[in-house]
């Protein structure tokens, strides 16, 4: 009797016992715990692969400032503002008369213009429908400051 109690908890009797009462199977529960456990480890990128395609790429303004004669204006002023929350971002023009505004949420209406002294360029808009990520726009001083307000 304790030989055959002994065999009984032997762990390749066990095995078997409990393999031919359809407790464990041959390879099918292995099999799905690493399939679940890709599928686990995987969910967090796919999640987040969404969450990047969701969120907006930013976009650039730039350009530059001429006067009427199409001559680069430099240290003109360009206004850049948030139809949204009225805020205004400013840019110094440099010697070139070239600005830049980065990082710009594309879902956001701008309105922008420039002055140098006393002359300012027409106000653009640039529209949240507008697809395009690198934005370029001449800025033309045409207008003085009295006659454009």
């Amino acid at each position: 009797m304790t030989e055959h109690l002994h065999s009984a908890l032997r762990p390749s009797s066990l095995h078997s016992k409990l393999r031919s009462r359809g407790v464990l199977s041959t390879g099918f529960a292995p099999n799905l715990f690493v399939i679940a456990t890709i599928l686990f480890l995987a969910l967090p990128i796919s999640a987040r692969t969404a969450q990047d395609q969701k969120e907006p790429e930013l976009r650039t303004v730039h350009g530059s400032v001429v006067d009427k004669d199409e001559n680069p204006v430099a240290s003109s002023v360009v206004y850049l503002k948030n139809v949204k929350t009225q805020g205004v971002k400013t840019y110094i023009a440099d010697d070139s008369g070239e600005y830049r505004f980065s990082g710009l949420d594309p879902n956001i209406d701008y309105e922008i213009h420039a002055e140098h002294n006393d002359m300012t360029s027409s106000t653009r808009t640039i529209s949240s429908y507008d697809s395009r990520r690198d934005i370029n726009l001449v800025l033309k001083l045409a207008h003085k400051k009295s006659d454009h307000q």
